[in-house]
């Protein structure tokens, strides 16, 4: 059985949009590697250094049935966020749509292309946060990567004092969050610190973000000082 594709931009349903048929969705594909190759004079073949991973475009297809609103259609494509695309339910995509729109060939031809552009990793979409309870020093905590690739998680640590967080056996931070209890939210994709209010709060951390990489399958993350909670999300990741 044959079953109507469509997406989900920030939480609305193509199918709800008044007219829309999502006609064909891009395939599954992996993102390009950017490199950095470089040729040596004596020296056979070249030296390729991985850079990452590049960001890329995926093309859909879409169509127009009765009764349909057009205004209501552009208003849902002039958008950027949160993406799913129904041949993978279960994965988000982080999207924006820069590209023009021929909403005019849309009109009199029923059909035309939407060009998202997607950041290279693809997230879980039932994956919920995890929130330990912390009650010694020091401590230990399991997470679980189900993704096929690296993970860099949102750690949010409530304590006080100075704390040393560990990962996989190597202390990668020292973080000071002072006589009081706070928290204070680790973004290792963004690699900031900062509060619940958005407040910057870099220069409380000591050590180098980019080291947090939770790897495919199990991790440890230990903690030293006076913790009393610790949540970790985003911890799954896609190519």
């Amino acid at each position: 059985m044959n079953i109507q594709p469509y997406i989900i931009l920030n939480n609305k349903d193509s199918r709800t949009i008044s007219g829309l048929l999502i006609s064909s969705l891009a395939p599954i594909s992996k993102p390009l590697v950017r490199t950095q190759v470089e040729t040596v004079d004596g020296r056979s073949g070249d030296i390729v250094t991985p850079l990452g991973f590049s960001a890329y475009d995926k093309v859909i297809k879409i169509g127009l049935t009765y009764n349909y609103d057009i205004d209501e259609i552009i208003e849902y494509f002039n958008s950027s966020g949160v993406v799913v695309f129904s041949n993978e339910p279960d994965k988000y995509y982080r999207y924006a749509i820069y590209e023009q729109i021929d909403f005019e060939r849309l009109i009199r031809f029923k059909t035309a292309e939407v060009t998202l552009h997607v950041q290279p990793f693809k997230y879980p979409v039932n994956e919920q946060p995890q929130t330990f309870t912390i009650s010694s020093s020091p401590a230990t905590v399991s997470i679980y990567n189900a993704g096929n690739i690296y993970a860099r998680p949102i750690i949010t640590i409530t304590a006080t004092g100075d704390v040393a967080l560990s990962l996989n056996g190597s202390e990668i931070l020292n973080i000071e969050f002072g006589e009081t209890a706070q928290t204070i939210i680790i973004n290792c994709e963004e690699l900031n610190a900062y509060d619940s209010q958005n407040v910057l709060l870099n220069r409380l951390v000591t050590g180098n973000y980019d080291n947090i990489k939770l790897n495919k399958g199990s991790n440890t993350i230990g903690l030293t000082g006076s913790v009393t909670s610790l949540t970790i999300s985003k911890y799954s990741r896609w190519i």
